[in-house]
């Protein structure tokens, strides 16, 4: 598995991806970190393809990703990460609608494990998932980065200075 780590607005990211695709992408700190035994400093097609795109989304240029994914997990969680990627740019949903989604509107626990499993936010949007109340919770790069991606994406309004 090659890797390689680029800045960006919410920090260092680490990118890892081999023959198959794009297999990671690592916040500084992680809640479930990879397992990055097998990763070696490199480059390929992928993570500079990767690279650009992500370059692209933080300009404000690119709402949506073409890059070729592989990521590992259980069928369960490959499934709630295909529905991750068909949440409009812009736009949240609530746990609860995202296990409706998927079949299972009981299913918030497993669905918001899974969520947070995600090997490849920002790519798989799972900072676009948002509690029922609107509550900004549970993103493995730390809420500060999950508020900045929704206001990139225009779905939280920009800050305002005060005139206090």
């Amino acid at each position: 598995m090659l890797c390689r780590r680029i800045d960006s607005p919410v920090g260092p990211l680490m990118l890892a991806a081999d023959d198959h695709g794009l297999r990671h992408i690592e916040f500084r700190e992680n809640r479930h970190p990879a397992d990055t035994g097998d990763w070696h400093g490199g480059d390929n097609a992928i993570l500079q393809a990767t690279e650009a795109q992500l370059g692209e989304y933080f300009a404000g240029t690119r709402t949506s990703f073409d890059l070729p994914l592989a990521p590992r997990g259980t069928d369960f969680q490959v499934s709630v990460w295909r529905e991750l990627a068909r949440i409009p740019f812009g736009t949240t949903i609530s746990y609860a609608q995202l296990a409706a989604r998927m079949g299972n509107a009981n299913a918030m626990r497993a669905v918001g494990a899974a969520n947070g499993r995600n090997p490849l936010p920002i790519v798989l949007p799972c900072h676009r998932v948002i509690g029922a109340d609107g509550a900004l919770v549970g993103f493995g790069g730390g809420l500060p980065t999950k508020e900045f991606l929704l206001r990139l994406e225009g779905a939280l309004p920009a800050e305002q200075g005060g005139l206090f």
